[in-house]
C-alpha cells in the first residue's frame, strides 16, 4: 500500500526527493502522513480536492483487498 501511494505521489510532484510518507498504525487502521514540498501541495490537492480524493480512493481500494482501513493526511 505504501509503495502504491509513494508511486502515485512522486509521479505528480516536481520535487520527488522531498516526498516522505510516514505510516502510523492505530487501533482502527493505518494513517499515512504524506509530506511534500510546499510548492507541490497544489498539485497533490488539485481543484476542489479532486486529486486528493482520487488518491484516497485508489489507496482505500488497495486496502480493502487486505481488509484494512486507511486514511491519508497531506502535510505541506
Amino acid at each position: 500500500m505504501k509503495q502504491t501511494l509513494e508511486t502515485i505521489i512522486k509521479t505528480l510532484v516536481d520535487d520527488a526527493d522531498s516526498v516522505s510518507i510516514k505510516e502510523v498504525e492505530k487501533d482502527n487502521g493505518i494513517t499515512f502522513e504524506v509530506v511534500v514540498a510546499e510548492k507541490d501541495m497544489g498539485k497533490i490537492i488539485g481543484k476542489q480536492g479532486r486529486i486528493a480524493k482520487a488518491i484516497r480512493t485508489v489507496v482505500r481500494a488497495v486496502a480493502a483487498k487486505e481488509q484494512k482501513k486507511v486514511s491519508i493526511e497531506f502535510i505541506g
